[in-house]
């Protein structure tokens, strides 16, 4: 505890309070997230603490309601690319030769068109449901996990104890699950967080755009869309969930910058 420094405890601190709205925001918003309590775009007041937006709808209740769509589209996307990325990395790693060489060539084929034009292109074609703006986002971001979890496997497949294995005859399993991916983890996890910053501001991107989380859902990207003529008129509202987006970003990153801060420290004292 006492090697944490206080900007992780920053980050800590601002993951906590968006967990909590993320796992009971529906319960502590006082209001519904379509429900009209008054003037669009009235200034805040004891009942409503950051006003109304251009609807008429309760920003606060709106804003604890959208983390929920807003981080869980973001983490599910986050988690099924790595779900894809990290096993064929690690078997382009293992194996080598020509599986290596078509993996990498269908990755390189599809990091050579950028991601938000390739998102545009499938949203536009397919819709932008839930689970297509998930699958979709998580097939690309996996390029980016694939070529990391390949480099970092490669190392590892080279070392002593996983030729050791090999020369035990272990299988295919045991190399990814006992030699591998434990000895991988630090890096991918210090990529997860950052793959989950870029994601979030993807998503609420393309919400921005039109592209993302569809009505009658709330999410911090859609709101900061719908609200932005408030900014011509001297209001606050669409800086609000501005600001939610950009503050969980800043404490994700506080705490993956401590992460590999720590680690290239444990790192050096063992050496």
């Amino acid at each position: 505890m006492k090697r944490i420094p206080l900007a992780a405890w920053i980050g800590l601190f601002i993951i906590a309070l968006n967990l909590i709205a993320f796992l009971f925001g529906p319960w502590l918003a006082r209001f519904g997230e379509e429900e009209l309590v008054g003037a669009p775009f009235d200034v805040p007041s004891p009942e409503h603490w950051l006003g109304l937006d251009q609807n008429g709808r309760d920003m606060l209740s709106r804003l604890l309601v959208g983390a929920r769509m807003s981080i869980g589209v973001s983490l599910a996307a986050s988690l099924l690319s790595f779900s894809i990325g990290i096993p064929l990395g690690f078997i382009a790693a293992i194996f080598g030769g020509w599986i290596d060489t078509v993996l990498s060539r269908i990755v390189d084929t599809v990091m050579c068109v950028p991601v938000l034009i390739s998102a545009l292109v499938v949203l536009q074609a397919l819709g932008s449901s839930l689970p297509v703006l998930i699958i979709t986002i998580a097939l690309l971001d996996a390029t980016r996990v694939f070529r990391l979890a390949r480099v970092v496997a490669q190392g590892i497949n080279v070392m002593e104890y996983a030729e050791t294995a090999r020369l035990r005859g272990e299988g295919l399993g045991w190399m990814i699950f006992r030699e591998i991916l434990p000895n991988a983890l630090p890096p991918l996890i210090a990529e997860f967080g950052l793959r989950f910053c870029f994601t979030f501001l993807f998503v609420a991107g393309l919400s921005f755009l039109g592209l993302g989380i569809q009505p009658p859902y709330a999410d911090w990207g859609g709101m900061v869309k719908d609200n932005q003529q408030g900014i011509l008129y001297g209001l606050y509202a669409p800086l609000y969930p501005a600001a939610a987006i950009a503050l969980l970003t800043i404490g994700v990153n506080l705490v993956v910058d401590w992460l590999l801060a720590d680690r290239t420290t444990v790192q050096g004292e063992g050496r």
